[in-house]
Parts: C-alpha cells; sequence; structure tokens
C-alpha cells in the first residue's frame, strides 16, 4: 500500500497551526497557576502580558526564520494565525453561554480556512498557493465576517439572554460540521480536478467526475460551503446576517454555478450534458446553466 507523502509546505503549516494553537496550553497553565499559593505571582495583568508575549514572539520568530523566504513566510504567518484563533476559540468555548457560541465560531472559522490550505496541498498540489487559505477571498466576504461580529455583540449587549441560547447554536455548529465535511469529501474526491478558481484552460488530468458524492451533487463543495456559510449565522444566533448571509451566499453560488458549467460543457460536451440531467445541483433553486439547443 502506497503511503501518501506530506507536501513541505503542509508540514510547515501543520507545525506552525500547531504552536498558534498552544495559546490553548499557555492559559490553561497560568490558570492552573493562579489556582495555587502564589496566585499572587499571576494576576490577571501578567496573565494578559504573558499571552500577547507569546504571540509576538511566534510571530517575530517566523518573520526572521523566513525573512529571505517570502512564501514560507506567507504560509507560517497565516498557519500561526489561524492556530492562535482556533485556540482563543476554544478558550471561549469551554467558558459560558453565549461566548462559548463565539468560541465554536472562532473554532469553525479558523479550521475552515487552514483545512483548505491543507486539502490543497495533499490533493491538489499543482494548484497550492499561500492565496490556498482563502483567507483574502475577496473584500465583500471580510465585510461580511466583519458584520456578523458586529451583530452578534450588539444583539450580546442588548439582550444577553433572549436570543443566544445553546440549541441554535448546537443546531448551527452542526451544520457548520456538515458543510465542512461534504466540502473536504468534494475536494478529496475530485482530486486534481478540483480548483478553487474556475478554469478556462482543459488540463490533462482534467476529468469529468461523476462518482462518489459527486453522482448525489453535481456541486458538492458549493453545497456544502453554502450551508457552512449559513451554519456560521445559526451559531452565532445572528438573525440578521442570517438572511444577508444566506441570500449573498445563493446569488454567489448561483452566479458561480452558471460560469462554471459552461466551460464544463465546453470540455467535456455531452457527457457533461448527460450529468446534468442525472443529477441535480443540490442547492436551493439554483438549476445551473441551461444550454440551449
Amino acid at each position: 500500500m502506497l503511503k501518501m507523502a506530506i507536501p513541505p509546505e503542509a508540514n510547515l503549516s501543520l507545525r506552525w497551526f500547531f504552536m498558534g494553537n498552544c495559546v490553548l496550553f499557555l492559559h490553561y497553565l497560568l490558570v492552573l497557576l493562579r489556582t495555587t499559593n502564589d496566585a499572587v505571582l499571576i494576576t490577571t495583568t501578567t496573565h494578559a502580558v504573558l499571552l500577547l508575549a507569546f504571540v509576538l514572539i511566534n510571530f517575530l520568530t517566523i518573520w526572521v526564520l523566513y525573512s529571505r523566504r517570502q512564501q514560507q513566510k506567507a504560509i507560517s504567518l497565516q498557519s500561526a494565525f489561524l492556530g492562535l484563533v482556533f485556540g482563543s476559540g476554544t478558550i471561549l468555548s469551554l467558558g459560558h453561554l453565549p461566548l462559548a457560541g463565539f468560541g465554536w465560531y472562532l473554532c469553525v472559522l479558523s479550521f475552515f480556512h487552514f483545512a483548505e490550505f491543507i486539502f490543497t496541498a495533499l490533493y491538489q498540489y499543482p494548484s497550492l498557493t499561500v492565496e490556498s487559505f482563502l483567507l483574502n477571498h475577496s473584500f465583500a466576504y471580510a465585510i461580511a465576517a466583519f458584520s456578523s461580529w458586529i451583530e452578534f455583540f450588539i444583539e450580546l449587549y442588548l439582550i444577553p439572554t433572549a436570543i443566544k441560547f445553546w440549541p441554535i447554536m448546537v443546531f448551527g455548529l452542526s451544520l457548520c460540521v456538515m458543510g465542512e465535511v461534504m466540502r473536504k469529501v468534494a475536494m478529496l474526491t475530485a482530486g486534481r480536478s478540483f480548483n478553487h478558481y474556475i478554469q478556462v484552460t482543459k488540463e490533462e488530468d482534467h476529468h469529468l467526475i461523476t462518482h462518489g458524492i459527486y453522482a448525489w451533487s453535481r456541486h458538492p463543495s458549493y453545497v456544502g460551503w453554502f450551508y457552512w456559510s449559513v451554519g456560521t449565522q445559526i451559531l452565532l444566533c445572528n438573525p440578521i446576517c442570517l438572511v444577508a448571509y444566506t441570500v449573498a451566499s445563493w446569488r454567489f453560488f448561483k452566479e458561480r454555478v452558471e460560469d462554471e458549467e459552461i466551460t464544463l460543457l465546453h470540455f467535456f460536451g455531452e457527457d457533461y450534458l448527460n450529468y446534468q440531467k442525472k443529477v441535480g445541483t443540490k442547492l436551493p433553486f439554483i438549476k445551473g446553466y441551461r444550454l440551449e439547443l
């Protein structure tokens, strides 16, 4: 049985993601020390300063180690940042509701972007770049995320117990996990035929994938991403952003699917046309591109 070789970029990313996550262990080590007889030595201020120092040392180390290797530096910085977010989210998630919900959200958000890079490195290596984290997906994506944070904390301040409660959060978290798994299974199944960008030139290793999860949906990675996106706002109990995210995501994927299927019909012709007839998109009210005969 052949073993999968882990690309050096994936190893580097995993290493710094773990280092970023170490903020979690440092936090609980300091909490443990504060419960001892020497608690006076670890005040709340000291606790915060030590955590901040740990973060700064990590980023400074990356900057020095990879000062002449820009790609490694970019991968390491993004991985350490995502690890820090995941670790911080875990700290919050082990606290009290509703802040625990925001902690779950941070973990979900961080893992999504980290896993995008890792899966691309493992299964679509030729297309791997520092952009594969999708952290700079678009300006609109950043604005949407920032808006959801604002809504969460405004509602938390105005009505701290009326909206944020665990059954809704658990449902949202479950939807995020389902969407994440669906997208990654789609990436794994498609292998080299998957790409984060719509391809306009057919490569030699570009094949029409119709088995596995693609026998259920023509665009399972988009289905997963759509429900992941909606799930994040249910997890945060954000009614306004839930509507906005649903509408914006639906419009984005409707246009994306139609644009992609134009190229797929050009690449695979009648084979893709027959595939269209047999398998739906599974995105709500999105039929895809229809070839006029």
